[in-house]
C-alpha cells in the first residue's frame, strides 16, 4: 500500500490512538481483495438481497480516523437533493472511475471532491473486506489516519454536513443494533447505531461493524 503521508511511529502517539493504529496495522488487509467473492454486505442480514444483484460495479469509501488523543471518525450527511441515499450518513466515497488506478486513489479523490479533505493529510492504514451493497456496488473500504489539523470545504451538491463521532462509541458492540423493516415485499434487516440523535444505519453501519469485527473482534 502506498501512503499519501508516512505513518507515525507508535511511540509518538497518545495511548488510545496508539492502540488503534497498532491493531489496524496488524489486522487490516494490506491490499484490497478484488478477486474474492464479497462475504460482507447487505446480504449477510438479508440473504434475499444477493439475488437482486444483477451487475457488480466497483466503488470505494474512505474511513477517515482522525488522529486525536481520543480518535474520531469523520462522517458526512449526504445532500437531501441527491437521487439516492439522500439525507443519510455516509463515508466519503463513490464509484471507482476508469481513471482511478486503484481503490485507494478513488477513495482519496472522492474525499477531496466531497468534503475537500487533502489527501496529503491521510496516511492509509489498510483495507477491510469488500462490502456488497444491494444496489450492486462492491465497496472497498480504505481505513486512513487523518492529521487533525485538516480543513474542509463541503461540496453542497453532495454533502450537507461533515461531523466527527468518537471511535470508542462506534467500536463498542453495546452501541450496535439490528433493525428490520419491510422493503419491496420482504423484511430487510440491517445494522444501526445512534449517536447524539444521528442515526447511522445500512451500509455505513455495516462497514463500521466490519471494522469492529476485524480490528477489535
Amino acid at each position: 500500500m502506498s501512503a499519501a503521508v508516512p505513518l507515525p511511529a507508535l511511540s509518538a502517539l497518545p495511548p488510545r490512538l496508539e492502540d488503534f493504529v497498532a491493531r489496524a496495522r496488524a489486522r487490516l488487509l494490506p491490499e484490497p481483495d478484488l478477486d474474492g467473492v464479497p462475504l460482507r454486505g447487505d446480504h449477510e442480514l438479508t440473504p434475499e438481497f444477493r439475488d437482486l444483484v444483477a451487475k457488480v460495479r466497483g466503488a470505494a469509501v474512505l474511513i477517515p480516523v482522525v488522529a486525536r488523543p481520543d480518535p474520531t471518525v469523520l462522517l458526512t450527511l449526504r445532500s437531501s437533493h441527491l437521487p439516492s441515499h439522500a439525507g443519510q450518513i455516509a463515508f466519503p466515497g463513490g464509484k471507482i472511475d476508469p481513471t482511478d488506478p486503484d481503490p485507494l486513489h478513488a477513495a482519496l479523490r472522492e474525499a477531496e471532491e466531497e468534503v475537500g479533505l487533502d489527501r496529503k493529510l491521510v496516511a492509509p492504514l489498510g483495507y477491510l473486506d469488500p462490502y456488497l451493497a444491494r444496489t450492486g456496488y462492491r465497496i472497498v473500504p480504505v481505513v486512513g489516519l487523518v492529521q487533525p489539523d485538516f480543513g474542509l470545504t463541503l461540496n453542497p451538491g453532495e454533502v450537507d454536513e461533515a461531523f466527527e463521532v468518537p471511535l470508542d462509541f462506534l467500536m463498542s458492540p453495546d452501541n450496535h443494533h439490528r433493525e428490520s423493516r419491510e422493503w419491496l415485499g420482504m423484511m430487510r434487516t440491517f445494522h444501526a447505531m445512534t449517536y447524539d440523535k444521528r442515526r447511522i444505519w445500512g451500509i455505513t453501519a455495516g462497514i463500521l461493524r466490519s471494522l469492529y469485527e476485524r480490528v477489535y473482534g
